[in-house]
């Protein structure tokens, strides 16, 4: 038995599929992260702060008390990465989302409640040719 040979044509589809797929994906995670989050917010300044207490209170606690600050500075070093990083915006994400959702929702089955419930907006729906009766 020979195996089958894709064509072309197949392997473009396959291949927009999959460009589709990342930038729902890239506009889905960037909502997610800007995400307003319960309580007080930390700014980098704060974790800096804390980082250099943290660095106090090490050199003169117990030794179990310093595992602990350890892992705390560890943990706070990691968000102030992912502060300073490069986050991305949602709304640079907004446009290749916005020519890509229609055809990747009708292949896949998603429909406008289910895009709403995700935290699209009406707004980018609509620009994406997405309405409560597609």
């Amino acid at each position: 038995m020979t195996p089958r040979q894709m064509t072309s044509e197949h392997k473009e589809a396959m291949a927009a599929g999959r460009a589709e797929g990342r930038a729902v994906k890239a506009y889905l995670d960037a909502l997610d992260e800007h995400r307003p989050r319960r309580g007080r917010q930390r700014t980098t300044e704060s974790i800096r702060r804390r980082l250099a207490a943290i660095e106090t209170e090490a050199k003169a606690t117990s030794s179990l008390r310093r595992l602990q600050l350890l892992q705390e500075r560890r943990d706070l070093e990691v968000e102030l990465e992912t502060k300073a990083g490069a986050r991305t915006d949602p709304e640079t994400l907004e446009g290749d989302f916005a020519k890509v959702a229609q055809a990747y929702g009708e292949r896949k089955g998603i429909t406008y409640p289910t895009w709403r419930e995700m935290g699209v907006s009406a707004e980018v729906l609509a620009r994406a040719g997405i309405t409560r009766g597609s």
